[in-house]
């Protein structure tokens, strides 16, 4: 466990160490500190070569700069920073015992949301969120195309205005996790706790308000609350944005969820981001990440928006494509499931 001089001399010698699971991209260890207490050792992992390293000290800078703008928040929406070693990109953090989500956690989670992102404002070491763009549109009409969806024209013109539009709240100030979902929520008696601050940035907290709605973009854990939790949610989170910030959210959750449905990066885990068109290997294999399928997601997020957008005077003709593109894909794939209303249980 790397616990260097530096960390020593702030803390002390640590105790007990137990290694926890984690992803590839970091490795983890709860110890026990010199004065007793529990905290959580945290190293970002490098692979080989520069590129590499380059990269991993850019994830542990967005995880710095974000726990710090965060610990301004109280009640406490993160755990604390007790210790950082840059050199070693290590983080010691405050532990925070997670315990089982309560019924209707949706609602706390979106609080707990809105006032994580009200930190934001002056984060210059994080960079702007960064939206779907014309090639992210492409590849969606391409994949409608070949299901046979062939009046793609309005939808294609809607989405590069769409494009634009996210493009303009990608400017604003909220914090945003990079990742809110089933795992880096850590319910507590005090509230809910995020972690893993890696892919941190600014933006428009709409973007991941959708998370809820859209079914958790970046994660293995896709779920679909019922329509009266999710409103009771969305409203949850603009009432606390509000009281944090004294403002109305800005933008429209509509064009955040259909930014999402158009990033094929969506369908898989991060480490394999950036290497083929998503949404065209779809068409011809699926594949499992966490409760459902890659045709699952994308049939569940077509719905989302479909609904969404219906009778929109800007994404209207999205919402015709999306009706048509899932009902060719379950006619295509009958033995397609749904998505699960719950989260499993330990998560």
């Amino acid at each position: 466990m790397p616990f260097g001089e530096r960390l020593r001399d702030e803390l002390g010698a640590p105790g007990k160490a137990r290694l926890l699971d984690s992803s590839p991209r970091s490795a983890v260890w709860r110890v026990e500190l010199a004065d007793g207490r529990p905290a959580v050792v945290k190293q970002l992992a490098a692979g080989v070569g520069a590129e590499a390293e380059a990269e991993a000290t850019q994830r542990y800078g967005r995880e710095v700069a974000a726990l710090r703008m965060a610990s301004r928040v109280r009640p406490a929406v993160a755990p604390r920073v007790l210790g950082v070693d840059a050199d070693e990109r290590v983080l010691v953090l405050e532990y925070v015992e997670h315990g089982r989500p309560r019924e209707g956690w949706e609602t706390e989670y979106a609080t707990a949301l809105a006032r994580l992102h009200a930190a934001g404002g002056d984060g210059a070491e994080l960079p702007r969120w960064a939206g779907p763009d014309v090639g992210d549109v492409g590849s969606f009409v391409a994949f409608a195309r070949a299901l046979g969806v062939h009046d793609t024209a309005a939808a294609e013109d809607e989405l590069g205005e769409l494009t634009l539009r996210l493009g303009k709240v990608s400017g604003q100030q909220a914090l945003l996790h990079g990742d809110p979902c089933p795992g880096n929520d850590l319910h507590t008696a005090d509230g809910i706790r995020f972690i893993d601050f890696e892919q941190a940035s600014l933006g428009n907290g709409l973007i991941e308000l959708a998370y809820l709605r859209i079914g958790f973009p970046t994660c293995w854990c896709v779920t679909a609350a019922p329509e009266p939790l999710l409103a009771e949610a969305e409203a949850a989170y603009r009432t606390a944005w509000r009281e944090a910030t004294g403002t109305d959210v800005e933008g429209d959750l509509a064009d955040a969820c259909a930014g999402w449905l158009i990033r094929g990066e969506a369908l898989v885990q991060r480490a394999h981001r950036g290497t083929v068109d998503q949404l065209a290997r779809v068409l011809g294999e699926d594949w499992e990440w966490g409760t459902v399928s890659a045709r699952e997601r994308l049939a569940h997020r077509l719905g989302v928006v479909a609904r969404m957008t219906e009778g929109s005077d800007v994404l209207g003709g999205l919402s015709r494509l999306s009706t048509d593109a899932r009902r060719r894909m379950l006619d295509r794939w009958p033995a397609l499931g749904t998505v699960p209303r719950s989260r499993p249980q330990g998560s």
